[in-house]
């Protein structure tokens, strides 16, 4: 009788896996929203200063696009020497030679008047991060504003020096009431991903052109022409 030492060997072979092991795919990763600058405007008429501040702001705010808004009527200013909104829109589009800059008739389109109207309808897009783009008179003057205080909460702002309103609009009520929310302006191009409120002044050597100084040199060549 055969002892147990001449038993035939275990097998080493792995018996059948009762599952397959399903490889980890790392998830997708989220698209990036497109970053948006925003500025708005009567554009009467465009000039170079348009064209300067936007390209200011799509090299140091890292944005993707700058959209002017021309606005169909500002509630602050008056309504004489205002060319028509077709005319303004024309002559942007004209005038915006960059290819990163669009020239936009939202607002019209959307029937607002005021820009908190205006940018909580933007707000709305899904895959587009706006920045709302403005000089420093522009902040000085923002409590007379409808709604101002919802503008900080609904976009990132960036405001743009504008002399001689750089003192006036730094020590003024917008920036004191919203002075917790301003960020260091080496860390501007995070702006754009930054939870609102979030503002940053940005310090950029001046630009001669004005759009009220373009139209009195009109009036004066036309009232030139008609002199006898």
């Amino acid at each position: 009788m055969p002892g147990l030492d001449t038993a035939p060997p275990l097998s080493r072979r792995r018996g059948p896996r009762l599952f397959r092991r399903v490889p980890e795919v790392p998830p997708l990763p989220r698209p990036r929203c497109r970053a948006i600058g925003l500025l708005g405007g009567s554009f009467n008429p465009p000039h170079a200063g348009h064209l300067y501040l936007s390209r200011q702001a799509l090299k140091r705010l890292g944005l993707d696009e700058v959209w002017w808004l021309v606005s169909p009527q500002n509630p602050l200013k008056p309504r004489a020497g205002m060319a028509p909104f077709a005319e303004r829109l024309a002559d942007a589009r004209a005038f915006a030679t960059d290819p990163r800059i669009r020239v936009s008739d939202l607002e019209m389109r959307f029937g607002t008047t005021y820009t908190a109207d205006t940018l909580a309808r933007l707000a709305r897009r899904p895959g587009q991060r706006f920045v709302w783009l403005i000089g420093a008179d522009n902040l000085a003057q923002l409590p007379l504003w409808r709604h101002w205080r919802d503008i900080f909460a609904l976009a990132p702002i960036a405001i743009f020096d504008r002399t001689p309103h750089s003192r006036s609009a730094a020590s003024g009520h917008a920036a004191a009431v919203f002075g917790h929310a301003r960020l260091p302006e080496r860390e501007a191009q995070q702006l754009k991903d930054r939870p609102t409120p979030a503002w940053v002044y940005l310090h950029m050597p001046p630009h001669p052109a004005s759009s009220t100084a373009i139209r009195a040199g009109r009036q004066d060549a036309a009232n030139r022409e008609t002199a006898p």
